[in-house]
């Protein structure tokens, strides 16, 4: 018998309690030992039920798997609003995704989470009404009696038919000489710019199997997978962290400015090397530290910012600075309406960049560039929605942006996305 097997078991046996005919919120929790080969990401993708979400730290610390919603939340704001009725319960978690405009997100409050810190495991049924925490008993046992046995995830085989890109490389080069010379006339420093590239298969892409390949060869990354429905998703491997909240501790970073990364560990080096001395990817890393800076001296105590570092990807590697400060209060709201989005994804300044964005850009970025992750009372973390993907059926969405900032070159700016699509793009075409 499988571990998660018998830790059902321990929910269904606590749940045979007798709950009272009143309003409240019950957490029923079961640890959950960690003694086989059990894959959250497999167990979530054997399940009909919907909506799931998984996420893994990018250390591998922790990891969420989330199924089933008692109750949805269309923006952080309604689900913080949400976790402060509940002060009693610290450790309450909402999950989901922010799209790249923050005042819109798709989040919830799982029916069943099972989550991972380090080598210590949770399976967490929650039972909330607002009438009867008896009938709610009721619903969950149905719930948990209607779950599938885990299976492992079938690799992507599909065969694309079709790629095609918004914009094309000349559009895109196009696109670069228009923001360069918005720049040279002030209009803003820095804008972030995406393009979309939209493959088509000749069958339906399962997107726990993208995100399963992506998990075993992209490290150093968050792993999110939002899947909506049975039909639809969005999925990524990111390396950028938005925030990290501990009670009012937070840790946030400036990830912007590339170059291409390398199999072999010395030619690696060099091209590290070069990125930590080019002047002109070093001003792009130092606007966003100056404007996250900025963003959060207002309300917040003494910011540290490290000094910078190498993140080597598999097909990138970026500069780093981390920002670590202590908030007056823990508001996840706040932190997510001053960070995002951040200099990295959109520009600077904020507004005069993202007005150019939805000017410019031939495609509309959704989540892509918003965010994904956790909150409760205690803590939350969400990374930056990069290096993802749109999954509908036959149809794939992969995103990929650069930083335009004076001196910008087309060329390499097209071969920079080019670089950091193939992150997921060369798990889905063998070429």
């Amino acid at each position: 018998m499988h571990s998660i097997s018998t830790a059902l078991e321990g929910l269904c046996h606590q749940l045979a309690a007798d709950f009272p005919e009143a309003p409240g919120l019950h957490c029923l929790d079961v640890s959950f030992p960690l003694n086989d080969a059990f894959d959250p990401l497999g167990w979530l993708n054997a399940q009909q039920l919907y909506p799931q979400f998984y996420w893994q730290q990018r250390n591998g610390d922790e990891e969420y798997a989330a199924l089933g919603a008692i109750k949805h939340f269309p923006s952080l704001s309604a689900a913080r609003q949400f976790l402060h009725l509940y002060p009693h319960a610290p450790d309450l978690r909402v999950v989901g995704v922010n799209a790249f405009d923050p005042a819109q997100g798709s989040l919830f409050l799982p029916r069943l989470l099972w989550q991972r810190f380090g080598g210590t495991a949770t399976l967490r049924l929650v039972l909330w009404s607002d009438t009867s925490l008896k009938t709610e008993a009721i619903r969950a046992r149905e719930f948990v009696r209607s779950l599938a046995d885990s299976q492992p995830v079938a690799p992507v085989t599909q065969t694309v038919v079709s790629e095609t890109h918004q914009p094309d490389k000349a559009g895109w080069l196009q696109l670069i000489t228009r923001a360069t010379d918005a720049i040279a006339r002030g209009e803003f420093d820095k804008v972030v710019l995406a393009r979309a590239t939209d493959l088509q298969f000749n069958q339906p892409v399962n997107p726990a199997a993208l995100m399963a390949a992506s998990r075993q060869v992209n490290f150093q990354c968050y792993h999110f997978l939002m899947r909506s429905d049975a039909s639809q998703a969005f999925l990524g491997s990111s390396p950028e962290r938005l925030w990290r909240r501990r009670d009012v501790l937070l840790r946030t970073e400036a990830l912007a400015g590339t170059v291409a990364s390398h199999p072999d560990d010395a030619r690696a080096a060099r091209l590290g090397n070069w990125l930590m001395n080019d002047d002109k990817n070093q001003r792009e890393n130092m606007l966003v530290v100056e404007d996250i800076c900025q963003r959060l001296q207002r309300d917040n105590g003494v910011l540290d910012v490290l000094p910078p570092q190498i993140v080597r990807l598999r097909k990138v590697q970026h500069l780093r600075r981390c920002i670590w400060t202590t908030l007056q209060q823990p508001d996840d709201e706040q932190c997510l309406l001053r960070l995002q989005p951040t200099a990295a994804v959109a520009g600077l300044p904020r507004q005069a960049a993202w007005e150019f964005i939805a000017r410019n850009e031939p495609f509309d970025r959704e989540w892509y560039a918003g965010s994904a992750g956790y909150l409760s009372l205690a803590q939350s973390e969400f990374c930056v929605a990069l290096r993802s993907a749109r999954v509908q059926e036959n149809a794939v969405r992969l995103y990929a942006g650069a930083g335009i900032v004076s001196g910008s070159d087309p060329e390499q700016e097209w071969q920079e996305i080019e670089n950091k699509a193939a992150g997921l793009r060369t798990l889905l075409l063998k070429d």
